[in-house]
C-alpha cells in the first residue's frame, strides 16, 4: 500500500514537472511569436486540464495572433455555456473587435458590466480584463457602477490610473481627493502619484487643477486635511508664503502641535526663502508656550538672520542674541544658544576673547560629557581660529577619549586632523584621516577621504609640499573668513604651481570663495577652466556640478545648467551628486509634466 502511494506521488511530480516545461516552451513559441506552434503546445496544455482559464485564454490569443477568430469565438462561447464567467463576455466582446465588428462587441461588453447588477464583485475581474485590453472607457463605466450599486466598494485608485493613462488629468485629481476621503491612509501614496504630474510652476495647468478642487473641497467641508494638501501644493510650488497661511489656519483651528510650521519654516530655509522662514518661526514663537521651543525659534531666527547680515547688521543680532539671555538666563536650558552666540561672535563680530569666555563658562554646567562636548567642540574652532592649535587640540581630544565611538567624537578627530593639516604636519594628519575613512558617520568619513587624498596626492607630487603648505593657509584663511587672503594665496598656488596636481583643488576651492564674495564670473571661469583643462580630475565632478548650480541659482542661464548636469550623468554616474543632478535636469528638460 505505502509502495503504490509512493509511486502516485513520484507520477505525479513527474506530470506536474512535465506540464511545466511545457508551459514554459509554449510562452517561448508565443514571445518569438512562433503562434503555429504555440497554438499546438496551449491546445495540448488545455486539452489536459480544460479549467484551467489561464491556458484558455493563452490559446484565445494565439488564435486571434493568426485571425482565427471564429476559432476563439466558438473557445469562448463553449465555456460560456456552462461557466458564467463575466471577464470572459469581454474576452470574446474583444474578438469581434478584432473583427471591426463593434455592435457584437459592444453587446458582450454590455453584457459584462451588467453581471455587476447580480454580483458587484465582478468588478474586480471585468475591470481589470477591460484593463488588460486598453478598454479604458469601459474599464471606467464598471468601476463607477461598482461603487454606485456598492458603496463600500473602492476603485478611485483604478479610476485615477486610468484617467491618468488618458490625459484626463483633472479627473484623475479628483478621483485621488475622492479616495482621500474615504481613507487619509491613501495620502502619502496620492502625494507621491501626484508630484509626478504638478510642478513648481504655479500658472502650470495641472496646478491649476488641483488648487481649483481643493479649494472646492475647503468650501464644502470642515476636514482640515484639504487645508493640508493645499498646503503641500504651495510648497511643491515654493508658494511658502501661500503655505504659512494654510498652515496658520490648521493650526488656530486645531491649537494643537506647531510641527508642521516648524518643518515649513525649515522647508522655507533650506530653499533659501530666508524671509517667509523668518515669518514662521516669529510665529511659533509668538504662540508656543513651551521654552525650548521658543529658544528654538529664535535661534533660528538669529541662525537665518547671520546668514543673510551685512556687517551693519551685526550690532542689531548681538543685541537680539543679549535679549534673549536677559529674559532666560545662561543656563543648560540655554546652552545652544550660547554655543551660536559664542559662534557668531568669534566668526562674524570678531570678537573671540568673549567668545571664548563663555563657552569656559558653560562647561562649568553640571552637566553630562555628552551635553557638553557640543561646547568643547566650538571652543576648539575658535582656538583654532586664533591659531592657537595646541590648545584647540586639547578640547578635541577630550572629546574624542571621553566619548569614545560617537559620532562626535569622531568629528572632534577629524578636526584634530585637519588642525595638523592647518599647522602643516601633513605626515600626522594623513594617519589619522586613514582611520576616519570608515567612520560611522558618512559626512565625516567622506571628508577626511577628501582631505586624506589632497594630502596624499600632493604629498607624493611635491617631497617638499610648497604648493600643499600654501593650499593648507589658504584653507585656514578661509576658515578665519579672511577670504581676500585665501584668494590671494591660491593665485600665488596658480601661478607658481602650474602643472601641479594640487591646480584643480586650488581653483575649486578659490571658486567657492568667490562666490560668497558674490563674484560669480570669477567663480565661473574657474569651474570652466578644470572642465576644460582637467578632464582626467577627481574634482571634474564637484566642478559641473558647481558650475550648473551657479548658472541656475545666480546666472539665469537654465539651459547651460542642463548641459552640464546631463553631462555629470553620462559621464559621472557613480558621483555623490548624480541623484540631484537627475533631479534637476529632469525637471529642466519638463520631465516631471506627465
Amino acid at each position: 500500500m505505502i509502495i503504490k502511494r509512493y509511486i502516485l506521488i513520484i507520477l505525479l511530480i513527474i506530470s506536474v514537472t512535465l506540464n511545466a516545461q511545457e508551459d514554459l516552451v509554449a510562452r517561448e513559441y508565443f514571445t518569438n511569436g512562433e503562434f503555429e506552434k504555440a497554438l499546438t503546445s496551449y491546445k495540448k496544455l488545455y486539452n489536459k486540464n480544460t479549467n484551467n482559464t489561464n491556458y484558455l485564454l493563452q490559446l484565445v490569443k494565439v488564435e486571434q495572433q493568426l485571425e482565427l477568430y471564429k476559432d476563439a469565438e466558438a473557445r469562448l462561447l463553449e465555456v460560456l455555456d456552462t461557466n458564467k464567467y463575466p471577464e470572459l463576455l469581454v474576452e470574446l466582446g474583444y474578438n469581434y473587435n478584432l473583427q471591426n465588428d463593434s455592435i457584437n462587441a459592444n453587446k458582450y461588453y454590455d453584457q459584462a458590466i451588467k453581471s455587476l447588477d447580480e454580483n458587484t464583485n465582478n468588478a474586480y475581474r471585468v475591470g481589470r480584463t477591460f484593463e488588460n485590453l486598453s478598454l479604458l472607457n469601459q474599464a471606467i463605466a464598471t468601476y463607477k457602477k461598482a461603487m454606485q450599486l456598492n458603496p463600500r466598494l473602492e476603485f478611485n485608485m483604478q479610476l485615477a490610473r486610468i484617467y491618468g493613462a488618458q490625459g484626463e488629468v483633472e479627473k484623475m485629481f479628483e478621483s485621488y481627493i475622492d479616495l482621500v476621503e474615504t481613507s487619509y491612509s491613501y495620502l502619502n501614496t496620492i502625494k507621491r502619484s501626484i508630484s509626478e504630474f504638478i510642478s513648481d510652476d504655479a500658472s502650470n495647468q495641472n496646478n491649476i487643477f488641483l488648487k481649483k478642487i481643493l479649494l472646492k473641497k475647503i468650501q464644502q467641508s470642515q476636514d482640515l486635511i484639504w487645508n493640508e494638501m493645499l498646503s503641500w501644493l504651495f510648497i511643491q510650488q515654493k508658494d511658502y508664503n501661500k503655505a504659512f497661511a494654510q498652515e496658520k489656519a490648521i493650526y488656530k483651528r486645531q491649537m494643537q502641535s506647531l510641527d508642521r510650521l516648524v518643518e515649513l519654516g525649515l522647508i522655507a530655509e533650506n530653499q533659501k526663502q530666508y524671509d517667509d522662514a523668518i515669518a514662521v518661526f516669529n510665529f511659533i514663537i509668538q504662540n508656543t508656550q513651551d521654552i525650548d521651543t521658543k529658544l528654538v525659534g529664535n535661534l533660528k531666527v538669529l541662525l537665518i538672520k547671520t546668514k543673510i547680515a551685512t556687517a551693519n547688521d551685526y550690532p542689531n543680532i548681538q543685541k537680539d542674541y543679549e535679549t534673549l539671555f536677559e529674559t532666560y538666563g545662561k543656563t543648560p536650558q540655554t546652552l545652544n544658544l550660547q554655543i551660536n552666540y559664542a559662534h557668531f561672535l568669534a566668526f562674524n563680530f570678531n570678537q573671540q576673547d568673549q567668545a571664548i569666555s563663555i563657552l569656559k563658562n558653560a562647561l562649568k554646567f553640571k552637566i553630562s560629557e555628552y551635553d557638553l562636548a557640543p561646547v568643547k567642540l566650538e571652543l576648539g574652532d575658535i582656538l583654532i581660529l586664533k591659531e592657537k592649535f595646541n590648545e584647540a587640540l586639547i578640547y578635541y581630544t577630550q572629546i574624542e577619549r571621553n566619548l569614545k565611538n560617537s559620532t562626535i567624537a569622531q568629528e572632534a578627530r577629524f578636526k584634530i586632523a585637519k588642525a595638523s593639516y592647518y599647522k602643516g604636519d601633513f605626515k600626522w594628519a594623513e594617519s589619522q584621516l586613514k582611520i576616519l575613512k570608515s567612520s560611522t558617520s558618512q559626512l565625516t568619513a567622506n571628508d577626511a577621504l577628501d582631505l586624506k587624498l589632497l594630502i596624499s596626492d600632493n604629498r607624493a607630487e611635491d617631497s617638499l609640499q610648497v604648493a600643499l603648505t600654501k593650499y593648507a593657509k589658504a584653507d585656514l584663511l578661509a576658515f578665519q573668513n579672511k577670504n581676500d587672503q585665501a584668494i590671494s594665496i591660491l593665485n600665488s598656488v596658480l601661478t607658481d604651481h602650474k602643472t601641479e596636481v594640487i591646480v584643480p583643488q586650488a581653483l575649486l576651492k578659490q571658486a567657492a570663495l568667490f562666490e560668497i564674495k558674490n563674484e560669480f564670473e570669477n567663480a565661473k571661469s574657474n569651474y570652466q577652466r578644470i572642465i576644460t583643462d582637467f578632464k582626467d580630475s577627481i574634482l571634474l565632478d564637484n566642478a559641473l556640478y558647481n558650475l550648473a548650480e551657479l548658472l541656475i541659482n545666480h546666472l539665469n542661464q537654465p539651459e547651460e545648467a542642463k548641459k552640464l548636469y546631463e553631462q555629470l550623468l553620462f559621464n559621472h554616474s557613480d558621483s555623490i551628486y548624480a541623484v540631484d543632478a537627475r533631479k534637476k535636469f529632469r525637471t529642466l528638460r519638463g520631465d516631471t509634466l506627465n
